[in-house]
């Protein structure tokens, strides 16, 4: 089990000699993924375990954050998210790597974790410490490997029109799974090139991804986010509920006060576990017949609620 979870953390990619193991130390980092070339002269540094990895062939991630865009006019005043979600759906066996500075480091192995994905995340020396420390709230999180729950199943073509409108899709929170036929067990199905979802329409991922979500209706979404549009939501099931995962992608400049949750279903007991920001609890907690609301104080870069009946 331990081994298990480890391998489902992200880790530390680290290619600076021995000489830089004090700030690792300092930082709370104990295990790193060093190039080859490196390892033989981290075998024997005290307090430090090195491990050979090999980054070129891994897919290249955009940091995760938020481009509020302020130099872009535009009717829409709704911040660009830089997420990579979709890239762990399209890619389940891939292994990725991402480059981030600071806070961004920690928002990275959130993501990684979160979509149970293999990552590598290479900070400069201002985010050891935060990925340190988000590393140490995700080891006492259990159970990662749990089934995603969607709504929509998307027959992805591999294009780059695909990817955007999945990259939208998540942006918007709606649930999706990539299919290779479509699922009449879900809720709806997208393909594009068809009447409904035509390609003149995927040119434009934010109008598709609108036509999407209009066509799901709000009323069957399983799970809606009030009060941020920086927050994506990811739900898995567990044997007697679900976990609803929240990311913050402006995480690495400011926490969101005041997160409102609506899950469809009935669930009447609660666990909430958030990075950096011990002993909080749901507010507001609503379980009707059909759909379980609650609002969450503040996220500051990633929340875990465990609901169940």
């Amino acid at each position: 089990m331990l081994l298990l979870l480890a391998a489902a953390l992200p880790g530390l990619l680290w290619d600076a000699p021995p000489d830089t193991a004090p700030a690792l130390r300092e930082a709370g980092i104990t295990r790193v993924l060093v190039p080859r070339a490196r390892l033989s002269a981290w075998q024997n540094v005290a307090g430090i375990s090195a491990e050979p990895a090999d980054p070129q062939p891994a897919v290249k991630l955009r940091p995760p954050g938020v481009n509020y865009r302020i130099d872009l006019g535009s009717a829409s005043r709704s911040p660009w998210l830089d997420l990579n979600g979709w890239q762990y759906q399209r890619r389940p066996q891939g292994r990725f790597t991402y480059e981030a500075k600071g806070a961004q480091a920690a928002l990275a192995a959130a993501e990684a974790f979160c979509y149970g994905g293999s990552a590598m995340v290479h900070p400069d020396d201002a985010g050891l410490k935060p990925f340190a420390q988000m590393l140490e709230f995700l080891r006492g999180v259990d159970k990662p490997d749990m089934p995603a729950l969607a709504d929509i199943g998307f027959l992805d073509d591999g294009s780059p029109a695909a990817g955007e409108v999945m990259n939208l899709m998540m942006r918007e929170n709606l649930l999706f799974q990539i299919v290779r036929q479509p699922d009449p067990k879900l809720k709806l199905n997208v393909r594009l090139g068809t009447k409904d979802f035509p390609l003149e329409d995927a040119k434009n991922p934010g109008v598709m991804a609108h036509a999407v979500r209009a066509k799901l209706t709000d009323e069957k979404r399983s799970v809606r986010i009030y009060g941020s549009l920086v927050v994506v939501a990811r739900v898995t099931v567990a044997p007697d509920g679900l976990r609803v995962h929240l990311l913050n992608y402006a995480g690495a400049q400011r926490k969101v006060d005041g997160v409102r949750v609506r899950v469809l279903g009935h669930y009447e007991k609660h666990r909430l576990a958030a990075a950096g920001s011990p002993g909080e609890e749901l507010l507001d907690f609503v379980a009707d017949t059909d759909a379980t609301e609650f609002t969450l104080p503040e996220l500051k870069t990633y929340a875990v609620i465990d609901l169940s009946r």
